[in-house]
């Protein structure tokens, strides 16, 4: 466990301070998503757009694998609070930077370190300090939180244009939404520190550690966070093109989206995890192919484009929470933390690195192409659960013809 894991359950107050940080250093992620507006408005394309968005993936790639090391140096609530200066200097850029080139990605490469730092340690603090039966509980409500924020970014944006203030309003909103973010979880690490809720240093990954993630269950849900990431940020990160080339309000996706996310997340997350967990990910990921079909063949009514929203938010939401449990629960002993760690760090390889294969994709062969590959991946993360559940069930048989 990190330095700033407490050696019995935080009380609510401090569990609190952890969920409001994290919805408003999310706000800072949740504005990517006006990417492709911004970089349009500045005479780039979706391919563009996609490079600068995946510029964030090489700095996230090494924040993930050193956030161990920088939690274990200061404290994992105090590299958070960190983390909020590279989100707010992110959101800044963004806002400030006026060509849509170089410089563009160099803020996406920031904006990786602040997150990535973040995302990773996020889930290791609430691992931390709840008991493995109820950590798919707490972590549906940190992630909650931090998909609150994400979907009021581009919702923020919606209303500044609404509003006919500039794209780059939302941004500023981001800078400082971070400052205060990163400012409780400051006063988070003083509160625990004081308390004296401090354990062993144990969170940093070596290339042995991470061989036995991989050798274990863990390696499913690993798998696929980095698929569900990769489906997410496709339709998330170019949701203005597709909404532009549908005549559709952008705002309506990330409205169904969020509210479906967060409401299953805070009140049906409790009612899943009683359920088998892989019974559970089948209905869930079925959910999420069905919302993608839904986009490809639903293309002129609103009301279906708001719902299929939502069924992507109920379906990503809840299987984003049941995995993310999965990963540290079935990670071998003493690895929680590592296997969370790789689980940021496929999360991330998928939800920035696939907007630039989606951005070329959009440019050369249409945005409905970009939905077709998605489709696949859904599939594949199906088919993933159809093995477990198979495997299982074949164990299971093989241990009772011995008996």
């Amino acid at each position: 466990m990190s330095d700033t894991a407490v050696r019995t359950k935080v009380d609510g107050g401090e569990f609190a301070v952890l969920c409001i940080g994290g919805f408003l250093l999310s706000i800072a992620y949740g504005v990517t998503f006006l990417i492709p507006m911004l970089v349009g408005q500045r005479g780039g394309n979706e391919a563009l757009a996609g490079l600068i968005i995946s510029a964030a993936t090489v700095s996230t790639v090494i924040l993930v694998i050193l956030s161990g090391h920088i939690a274990d140096a200061i404290g994992s609530a105090r590299a958070v609070a960190l983390s909020g200066l590279f989100l707010a200097a992110s959101g800044l850029g963004f806002a400030m930077v006026p060509a849509a080139g170089l410089s563009l990605m160099t803020v996406g490469f920031v904006l990786g370190i602040g997150w990535g730092t973040f995302y990773a340690l996020g889930p290791i603090l609430v691992a931390a300090i709840t008991e493995p039966a109820h950590r798919i509980r707490f972590f549906a409500l940190l992630s909650g939180s931090m998909m609150s924020g994400i979907g009021a970014g581009p919702i923020i944006g919606r209303i500044a244009t609404g509003w006919s203030m500039p794209i780059e309003t939302a941004f500023a909103f981001a800078f400082l939404s971070s400052l205060a973010g990163g400012a409780l979880y400051f006063w988070l690490h003083l509160r625990l520190s004081n308390a004296g809720k401090i354990l062993p240093h144990v969170n940093k990954i070596s290339f042995a550690a991470a061989l036995e993630v991989i050798a274990s269950p863990a390696i499913y849900s690993i798998a696929m966070v980095g698929i569900g990431g990769a489906i997410f940020g496709g339709l998330s990160s170019f949701q203005t093109s597709y909404a532009k080339a549908h005549g559709f309000d952008y705002s309506l996706f990330f409205i169904g989206f969020m509210s479906a996310a967060i409401l299953s997340r805070l009140f049906v997350a409790g009612y899943v995890v009683k359920k088998d967990p892989f019974t559970s990910l089948l209905v869930l990921t079925s959910l999420t192919l069905t919302s993608i079909l839904l986009f490809l063949v639903m293309t002129s009514s609103q009301l279906a484009y708001l719902g299929a929203a939502a069924m992507l938010g109920l379906g990503y939401g809840l299987t984003y929470s049941v995995i993310n449990g999965l990963a540290a629960n079935e990670a071998p002993k003493g690895l929680m933390p590592q296997s969370l760690l790789l689980f940021s760090l496929s999360y991330f390889i998928g939800v920035f690195g696939f907007p630039l294969i989606a951005g070329r994709l959009i440019v050369s062969s249409g945005i409905q192409t970009m939905l077709y590959v998605l489709l696949l991946l859904a599939a594949l993360n199906s088919a993933i659960v159809l093995f477990r559940i198979v495997h299982r069930a074949t164990i299971g048989k093989a241990s009772f013809v011995e008996k």
